[in-house]
């Protein structure tokens, strides 16, 4: 009991750690594709402790949800991406990590910092909530779609379960299940604000979006919301890594020297993950704000394509 306490606290606390890694990683290497300097690798944890440092501004008719957010939206984007596996499955809160709780998780992220955004009163958290809600309102169900796809394939939504099969032979290869990894992967760049959705690297009003929400942040409370959009990124790549690459995924059960090596080969995707954004967010320009609903409506139309094929192939 005490071994299985540990192996999950231990997953909670690499993901909380490399989270901000993973992001200072693609910075990096975007700055170095564009011939720039660039913040050094560990600018976003040198970031979070100087706001952690700074007294948090509050607007003078900001109501207690403005104040409770942050901590909302935090502690339900480290809940997903704690219950994903990462480096093993099968762990003592696995039963929990279902792949619509996370949908429901980040979802119930999404609203309350919605609402946080529209509750000052400003104009840049009305766009912003206005943008996140339009493009919520296709990813989501492009989303559980892939999940359909998913669950349907391995017979569970219970990502263990899901991690365990995919890992073994009897997957094969199923066209449905690379129309859901490209579904995923455009779910995820549109979900976290990336190229070609937003630019995170701006702040340009008339086309940010996360950003705008959130502008009236500061203090402790910017850096949880920062922090918390961080551990989001790493729940898509965790998505990805134990759904689509679950090699080396090992047992809670396991002794020691295979939970290291899933640790360590976790740690490479992430890295592999981070560089693929890097090379891709360089590659490719950013889409106008009233296209957006296009790059998203295609992954959704690719996740419905997926669990189609799914049927098609099952009754044939």
């Amino acid at each position: 009991m005490i071994r299985d306490l540990f192996v999950q606290g231990a997953q909670m606390l690499l993901v909380l750690a490399v989270a901000p890694l993973v992001t200072g990683l693609a910075r990096s290497l975007k700055a170095r594709l564009l011939r720039r300097q660039g913040p050094p690798l560990l600018q976003p944890y040198r970031d979070l402790v100087r706001l952690l440092r700074k007294e948090a501004t509050l607007a003078h008719n900001a109501s207690w949800l403005f104040r409770a957010t942050p901590y909302l939206v935090f502690s339900a984007t480290w809940i997903a991406a704690a219950l994903v596996p990462t480096f093993a499955a099968g762990m003592i809160f696995s039963w929990s990590a279902d792949l619509i709780a996370i949908v429901a998780l980040l979802g119930g992220a999404r609203f309350f910092l919605a609402l946080a955004g529209m509750d000052v009163g400003t104009a840049f958290g009305g766009i912003g909530t206005s943008r996140e809600v339009m493009i919520a309102s296709l990813a989501e169900p492009a989303l559980i779609m892939i999940v359909f796809t998913v669950a349907l394939i391995a017979g569970s939504t219970q990502l263990s379960t899901i991690t365990t099969f995919m890992a073994s032979p009897d997957v094969g290869l199923r066209v449905s299940l690379g129309l859901a990894l490209i579904a995923l992967i455009m779910v995820a760049l549109a979900e976290n604000a990336r190229m070609p959705i937003d630019n995170p690297a701006t702040h340009l009003e008339l086309t940010m979006v996360h950003e705008a929400m959130v502008l009236e942040y500061s203090g402790r409370h910017l850096a949880l919301i920062e922090l918390a959009a961080s551990l989001k990124l790493i729940v898509y790549m965790s998505l990805i890594a134990c759904v689509f690459l679950p090699w080396g995924v090992a047992s809670a059960t396991g002794d020691r020297n295979a939970l290291l090596l899933g640790a360590a080969l976790y740690l490479g995707k992430l890295v592999a993950c981070s560089i693929a954004l890097g090379i891709f967010e360089v590659t490719i320009a950013k889409l106008r704000v009233f296209r957006a609903p296009d790059f998203i409506g295609a992954a959704l139309m690719l996740g419905l394509l997926a669990t189609l094929l799914r049927f098609v192939s099952e009754g044939l």
